[in-house]
Parts: C-alpha cells; structure tokens; sequence
C-alpha cells in the first residue's frame, strides 16, 4: 500500500496551492481531503500522496507519521 518512502514524504511535503497552501500533507483537514475524494485528487503523485494521507486520518494512523515529522524538520 505505502513504503517508508510515501511516508516520509508525508512528514515533509507541503500543500503547494489552496486554502492550505504550505501546510504538511499529513496535516492537511480530513474535511478537506474527503472534499477532494468526491471531486477529484490532483493528479500525479501529490494526488496519490493526499490519498494516502486521508486513508491514514481514516484509519486512525497518523501517529506513526509523528515521529517522521520530527526527523524531517530538524
């Protein structure tokens, strides 16, 4: 489903456009991506990347992307 490269890049990437533009993916509203599982994801893997991250919030897992988050931003 996900490598520990997909879940690094959770702990690193940035929205690049929107009302939460420069915020991380993995901290991106479950609200705001479910929004996006009904109209359509981006394409490419930023689309693939907020899908992940709303099956991780769906399921109760973000807290193994805690740690990643620490260790990509010091």
């Amino acid at each position: 489903m996900f490598d520990e490269k997909n879940l690094l890049q959770l702990a690193a990437m940035k929205m690049p456009f929107g009302k939460f533009k420069g915020m991380l993916l993995i901290d991106l509203p479950e609200d705001y991506l479910l929004w996006f599982s009904r109209k359509e994801f981006p394409k490419g893997q930023l689309g693939m990347l907020m899908q992940l991250t709303l099956e991780i919030k769906i399921n109760g897992l973000e807290g193994i992307i805690e740690p990643l988050k620490k260790s990509t931003h010091q």
